[in-house]
């Protein structure tokens, strides 16, 4: 799974004007003097701490989907459990990124993001170490705990360290340009670590990063002053139970049997969880999810999209890692290699959203942009067989994810504009945890595909089909509960 580029959670309003300096020897919860921003060279150390957590997490997702076969078989893994590595992480992060939120807002960004990535870095000490695909699936889960207390108040703290409002554009372009080259990079490091040292490196690597993103934000980030904010833990454990319940069902469900005993509980708990999750935030004065913004049509539109499209996305990657290395016998360096044109593309269609976007409105560019890589999908299930050439593989896939590179700028685009500037925070953590949400069943949905049809050429031809049904339901859903205006 990689992640994608996050909207930022935090205005200039509220990540308020401290300077180190006025910080040294305070807590988070002390107020703190305006300040100008940091010089030149000190907001670049500034940018680099605060990137490293974010490639960090971005990396490790991405270079899951080359080291999964390399797994599998090492500790002898079925694909359910297999499955539970790459979901694990996924469950946890996103059952837990709005609550991370409210920690954030609650004891300080600084601290919370410290706790972070002290958290995902003693997890990626368990994963090296890990004797069985038992205790590596309970080190990707604490992985996922960790990423999510980070990765927002990352943003937050870059919010806070560059207030004015040109600077910050600048600095937010830099940062997104990090976040899409570490994507595009996961495959390959993947691969290289994997094929050279052993599917423990890929865990190794994220504790000198990890150790060196906590000395340095001690020293260089200023402190955010804490704020008053609910947790509302009914309504995020309920929350969790609800996901748990579904990911335990659609991961187990291919091995056990659709009409397992425990499988059926599981999509029984799943169906209470989230009922009583609803009866709960329809009930409470500061619900965690905005339920009054799912009445606004293009609000409500943008977060079908966005589930959808990340089921496709992150489905289709972790189908991909596999049928490279089982189907068409690629080494995990290969694959790596071989995965490059699938993820590169992403930032030259950010370019071409930045570029044409604006003229062409959200909607239009988002559908166009989304019914595109349903074709590209179409076109693999029709012509996936042993004897294509690995370049028609390539340029079909590179197309494909254009597509992809265009739609989630054009997403925020839509979802920002329905929100409006009163609901930008809550409505973009929505989006974002619902994305999360996306790829999890994603991942969980391809699994059950190729534990049903097998890893090889058919496995994949049906898990392309499903990528293309679902991105062109997206398209469709974009099309028709859009707003021209978005």
């Amino acid at each position: 799974m990689i992640t994608e580029k996050a909207v930022p959670h935090a205005t200039a309003r509220e990540a308020g004007t401290a300077t180190q300096g006025q910080v040294q020897g305070q807590g988070e919860g002390q107020a703190q003097a305006p300040a100008p921003s940091p010089g030149r060279s000190r907001g670049g150390v500034q940018l680099l701490v605060l990137a490293l957590g974010f490639v960090m997490a971005s990396l490790d997702t991405g270079i899951m989907n080359v080291a999964a076969n390399d797994l599998r078989a090492r500790l002898g893994l079925t694909m359910s459990g297999l499955t539970w590595v790459v979901d694990g992480y996924v469950l946890a992060f996103a059952a837990l990124l709005l609550l991370a939120g409210s920690l954030a807002k609650r004891f300080g960004a600084r601290r919370i993001y410290l706790v972070g990535l002290a958290v995902f870095t003693a997890a990626s000490l368990l994963g090296a170490v890990a004797p069985n695909g038992a205790v590596l699936v309970a080190a990707r889960f604490v992985q996922g705990v960790g990423a999510a207390l980070f990765m927002p108040s990352s943003l937050s703290l870059l919010m806070h360290a560059f207030p004015e409002p040109a600077r910050r554009a600048k600095i937010l372009g830099i940062w997104s340009a990090i976040v899409s080259t570490s994507v595009g990079l996961a495959p390959t490091v993947g691969g290289l670590l994997v094929g050279t040292l052993g599917w423990r490196s890929i865990f190794l690597v994220n504790l000198p990063i990890g150790l060196a993103g906590l000395l340095l934000t001690r020293r260089v980030i200023a402190a955010v002053p804490a704020r008053g904010s609910a947790l509302g833990g009914s309504g995020h454990v309920l929350g969790l139970l609800a996901l748990g319940a579904l990911s335990y069902a659609l991961i187990e469900g291919p091995d056990r049997g659709w009409s397992a005993p425990l499988v059926l509980g599981a999509f029984a708990v799943a169906a209470v969880a989230l009922a009583g999750f609803l009866v709960r935030e329809r009930a409470v004065r500061t619900p965690i999810l905005p339920v009054s913004l799912f009445a606004d049509r293009s609000f409500a539109a943008a977060n079908v999209v966005g589930f959808l499209f990340n089921f496709a996305f992150y489905g289709a990657l972790f189908v991909l890692g596999l049928f490279l290395q089982t189907a068409r016998g690629a080494s995990p360096v290969t694959a790596g290699l071989q995965m490059l044109p699938a993820v590169l593309v992403l930032p030259f269609g950010n370019m071409l959203y930045a570029r044409f976007g604006p003229r062409l409105g959200n909607r239009t560019a988002l559908t166009a942009s989304l019914a595109l890589s349903a074709a590209g999908y179409v076109l693999l299930f029709l012509a996936l067989a042993p004897g294509l050439p690995y370049w028609v593989l390539a340029v079909v896939l590179a197309l494909t994810n254009i597509g992809g590179g265009v739609s989630s700028p054009a997403l925020t685009g839509v979802l920002m504009a329905a929100a409006g500037r009163e609901h930008t925070d809550i409505g973009s953590a929505t989006l974002n945890a619902n994305r999360q949400i996306g790829s999890l069943v994603g991942i969980a949905g391809m699994g059950a595909v190729l534990t049903g049809a097998g890893d090889g050429y058919q496995g994949a031809a049906f898990a392309f089909a499903l990528t293309a049904g679902a991105l062109a339901v997206a398209a469709v859903v974009g099309r028709m509960g859009i707003r021209t205006r978005a």
